[in-house]
């Protein structure tokens, strides 16, 4: 098996999905992602949002506004629209792979994050940033250049960043769907439990 990254990477129409939580009380946490969040290739109901959902769900809400092939522009797009219907007091952006994919600059990812990080707490959110890296076949300047950007925004802004740690998922075999890109329903629980590690506390 060839070296994995897990990243989002092929705009294929996508569909945005909801999970709530049961109870409307409770904090409400909205994701917005691309196929690493929306559950590119899998149940949608077995990707980590979902898990999430099921495991911290029953005190609070989660929406997943996360569409596959997603940038940062369309999320910058979308991002208004959901902050107004859901209210959320967390919002987790997952995004940022695909830029990257295409080449583009990163000053403009950049900026598209900082963006939505204004707009998160405009709306009376707390922003938290998920990394993100690239495979190295896109250079080692443009890659280092790609991952520097979040630990850069997560001081500037004081925004809590989730550091990008799923590369072991590529060494266990069972991890990687056949495009060998995407992870498969069995890594789903592994994604979760990272990230509930940085969610939970904030939600309690």
């Amino acid at each position: 098996m060839r070296p994995f990254v897990i990243r989002p990477f092929i705009t294929h129409a996508c569909c945005l999905f909801i999970l709530l939580g049961a109870n409307t009380y409770g904090s409400t946490l909205l994701v917005l992602g691309d196929s690493l969040s929306a559950g590119y290739g899998i149940n949608q109901e077995s990707g980590w949002v979902a898990l999430l959902r099921d495991d911290i769900g029953a005190d609070h809400s989660i929406i997943n506004g996360s569409i596959s092939g997603d940038t940062t522009g369309g999320g910058l797009n979308r991002l208004p629209r959901l902050l107004e219907e859901y209210s959320p007091d967390y919002v987790l952006l997952e995004l940022g792979g695909n830029d990257g994919l295409r080449g583009q600059p990163l000053s403009l990812m950049k900026n598209n994050l900082q963006a939505m990080i204004a707009l998160t707490r405009d709306a009376g959110a707390e922003p938290i940033l998920f990394g993100m890296r690239l495979p190295p076949n896109y250079g080692r300047r443009y890659s280092d250049a790609f991952a520097a950007v979040y630990p850069q925004l997560s001081e500037a802004e004081n925004v809590l960043l989730i550091p990008f740690q799923l590369e072991q998922l590529s060494l266990t075999e069972g991890m990687v769907q056949e495009d060998g890109l995407h992870p498969t329903e069995l890594a789903q629980p592994i994604i979760k439990d990272v990230i509930k590690g940085y969610i939970e506390p904030l939600m309690q």
